[in-house]
């Protein structure tokens, strides 16, 4: 049936439609970047130089025999600005899983008020992204070139799990590779005292493995990464960063979907921290943004089609009661859901947020994972180990869900919607290399080989660039 709207629009054949002149497109303004005099032109090459390294564009500065012109250092600045600011991939390059994009970014305005302004040095320092974490990731590419350039770590040998007590050579050898990224270690020495054991516990907490002080096949494979690999893994985590925008929301969510950890942040502050499980493999959580707008107390689990075809109907035929002892019931035919309840998938609280991936955070039934230090477990949604306490924190202040409203509405059973007074905003992230506090560099699995393809990327479009340039 035809909208009553749309056919008030329709122009009757009688009528001689108005003929509206067409405005011209403005283009946009030219930007002309004022002539580098020869100390500006200077300091820019020296700039250009040291920069390119410390921000992880490159490895090591390339050595030129003659002398760049000033064009040559205005391309240059130009390009280096986009790569430290909104990072060097194109739209063509992302994937599709990676939701996240960095903002249009066009130096060459700032650049010219710079050189007029002579303030050339305070431009070159505005540029990377100005968040702790990103300056953490930095100063731990130093230290970590600095380790590689001397020579890096010797490879463990394999062999027998060993711990406090234990002697010999591969203790000494042990006590040498720790040493390398921890100050405290003692190198002297080939038994496995107390003191070792914390350091191997220390070691195991950086990499996200159970700190048992067990040195395991697990705990050798994390120690037997190289240096060299160590600072590309930092590099590509610099360039994630370089996706966010300038300025993060005061008050957020960050899910590190490596490591599979949820923190709410007041600034830089973390005020909540717990356990996640994300995506498996073949089922990876992505990267976002977005607001959470409201959070559903006891939802219902509309089965994914995928999910259902997959898993849902085989266990149904397997055995016919599957669906009701799950609480799911089959609508129109083919679609699935189970009913809220102690047995839905998505237990008590499902926090929604607009995305095109259909994920979001939620509460589950299935707490064993949560104990776990590897918790790549879900469909792509990310699971939370304390539900309750995040709800009760975003819906702080409203007097409509004071805790005590929140865990009768739990209670009851009934399927209600609350609207949050102040929608807070979510970022999924892909951090597998980031910065303590102290500065001490923690590093993560890379489960969805991101951090590789993301390098590929890299390579395959600079290596364009370079041709293009000839």
């Amino acid at each position: 049936m035809a909208s009553p709207v749309l056919a008030q629009q329709v122009v009757p054949p009688t009528v001689t439609p108005t003929i509206v002149p067409s405005v011209p497109t403005l283009a946009p303004p030219v930007i002309v970047v004022p002539t580098l005099s020869d100390a500006q032109a200077s300091l820019l090459d020296k700039l250009l130089n040291g920069d390119i390294v410390a921000q992880g564009l490159k490895s090591a500065a390339t050595a030129t025999t003659t002398a760049p012109s000033k064009d040559e250092l205005v391309h240059a600045a130009l390009d280096h600005a986009r790569a430290v600011h909104a990072g060097r991939l194109g739209e063509a390059d992302f994937q599709k899983d990676w939701g996240l994009r960095p903002p249009a970014y066009d130096p060459t305005p700032a650049f010219a008020d710079a050189v007029r302004q002579d303030r050339i040095a305070a431009w070159f320092a505005s540029l990377p992204p100005p968040y702790a974490g990103y300056d953490g990731l930095r100063k731990g590419l130093q230290n970590y070139r600095s380790i590689a350039a001397a020579g890096g770590w010797q490879t463990l040998a394999s062999g027998p799990d060993f711990t406090i007590g234990a002697s010999g050579p591969r203790v000494l050898a042990l006590r040498k590779r720790l040493a390398a990224e921890d100050k405290d270690v003692d190198t002297s020495g080939d038994k496995f005292d107390a003191s070792l054991l914390e350091a191997v516990r220390r070691a195991q907490r950086r990499y996200g493995l159970n700190p048992s002080g067990i040195v395991s096949t697990q705990t050798l494979a994390a120690l037997n990464v190289s240096a060299t690999d160590r600072v590309h893994q930092i590099m590509a985590n610099m360039e994630r960063w370089r996706w966010l925008p300038q300025d993060l929301p005061r008050d957020r969510i960050q899910v590190n979907i490596a490591a599979a950890v949820l923190t709410v942040f007041d600034g830089d502050v973390p005020v909540q921290s717990m356990r996640a499980v994300t995506g498996r493999p073949g089922d990876e959580t992505p990267m976002l943004s977005s607001t959470i707008h409201s959070i559903v107390i006891n939802p219902p689990w509309n089965v994914p089609t995928s999910i259902a075809t997959k898993e849902l109907w085989p266990k149904q035929r397997a055995n016919p009661s599957y669906f009701k002892r799950n609480g799911i019931k089959v609508i129109d035919g083919t679609r699935l859901q189970q009913q809220a309840g102690d047995q839905s998938a998505l237990g008590r609280f499902k926090f929604d947020f607009a995305n095109v991936y259909s994920v979001y955070l939620h509460d589950t039934p299935s707490r064993a994972k949560f104990a776990s230090f590897s918790r790549l477990a879900s469909h792509g949604c990310v699971r939370l180990e304390k539900p309750a306490e995040l709800a009760d924190l975003l819906l702080k202040g409203d007097p409509a869900w004071t805790p005590e409203l929140v865990d009768a509405a739990v209670a009851k059973g009934d399927t209600v919607r609350a609207r949050l007074i102040k929608p807070v905003s979510v970022y999924l992230l892909y951090w597998t290399a980031f910065a303590s506090g102290n500065g001490q560099m923690n590093f993560r699995a890379d489960p969805y080989d991101w951090d590789g393809i993301l390098a590929s990327k890299i390579e395959a479009r600079t290596a364009r660039q370079t041709i293009a340039a000839r």
